[in-house]
């Protein structure tokens, strides 16, 4: 009795703690982006097979629960590897609200994001709640994340 009161438990603290990854596509993540209402919005393209963008993610996670921020992380990876983008938001205890892109045609997309974007990740759409844009092909810093939000901000 005490080992099933034990795992009951134990199942019920990783029910809690594991995050949920939304699977969508293209037009649900359009609609987000035109109806932000953030004071920033922050849309992170990222994959797990990405080194930069796994190495900026804690990044972006510090602003999961800030009232002025909403962040949304956007994986580009493979359809077939929902479940390992799932196990990697919740081994690695992910805040912010993560979407999987069901997608297979990157480009068809890619420039409704930005004209700018060639494809490259990690790749992140900033909207200030005006619903201006800002994209930046590249990894962030921690102090450059920091910059730009507050730039955005003001």
């Amino acid at each position: 009795m005490r080992r099933l009161i034990f795992c009951l438990g134990f199942i019920s603290c990783i029910a809690a703690t594991s995050q949920e990854v939304k699977v969508i596509k293209f037009p649900e993540l359009q609609n987000k982006i035109l109806s932000a209402d953030a004071e920033v919005t922050v849309f992170n393209f990222w994959a797990t097979w990405c080194g930069p963008c796994v190495k900026e993610l804690p990044h972006f996670e510090t602003y999961a629960e800030n009232e002025n921020v909403k962040v949304y992380l956007v994986s580009l990876d493979f359809v077939e590897d929902l479940e390992k983008v799932r196990t990697f938001a919740s081994n690695k205890g992910l805040k912010s609200e993560v979407l999987f892109l069901n997608e297979k045609d990157y480009n068809s997309f890619m420039d409704k994001i930005s004209k700018e974007w060639t494809g490259a990740i990690p790749a992140t759409l900033f909207v200030d709640k005006w619903g201006k844009t800002y994209f930046h092909e590249k990894a962030f810093t921690k102090e450059e994340l920091d910059n730009k939000i507050k730039s955005y901000l003001n």
